[in-house]
């Protein structure tokens, strides 16, 4: 199985930046995908970015611009630079593997105003 191990989240004010790193244990497939969403309280997880194995990005409509997706396959590790944050960017930010849908625990990043 493989195992997600996040880190870089932390508290930065509106206008600031964060950067997010997810290690994965083990790659089971040279096809993946690895995400990060986010779920904030009271509301459902949410798709923020994702970068498949050949290094193709999708970003929501909310962060485009702001926040930037990238991997190293030697490190299998994914990191999401997040700049001009806004408080509605708060969150809890997992880190996601596919395929096998395996999930990190977690990491809280607070903006505040």
């Amino acid at each position: 199985q493989v195992q997600l191990v996040e880190s870089g989240g932390g508290l930065a004010q509106a206008g600031g930046s964060l950067r997010l790193s997810c290690v994965a244990s083990r790659v089971i497939s040279s096809l993946n995908v690895m995400g990060w969403y986010r779920q904030a309280p009271g509301k459902q997880r949410e798709l923020v970015a994702s970068i498949n194995s050949l290094g193709g990005t999708y970003y929501a409509e909310s962060v485009k611009g702001r926040f930037t997706i990238s991997r190293d396959n030697a490190k299998n590790t994914v990191y999401l630079q997040m700049d001009t944050l806004k408080p509605e960017d708060t969150a809890v930010y997992y880190c996601k593997y596919s395929p096998g849908d395996r999930w990190g625990q977690g990491t809280q990043v607070t903006v505040s105003s």
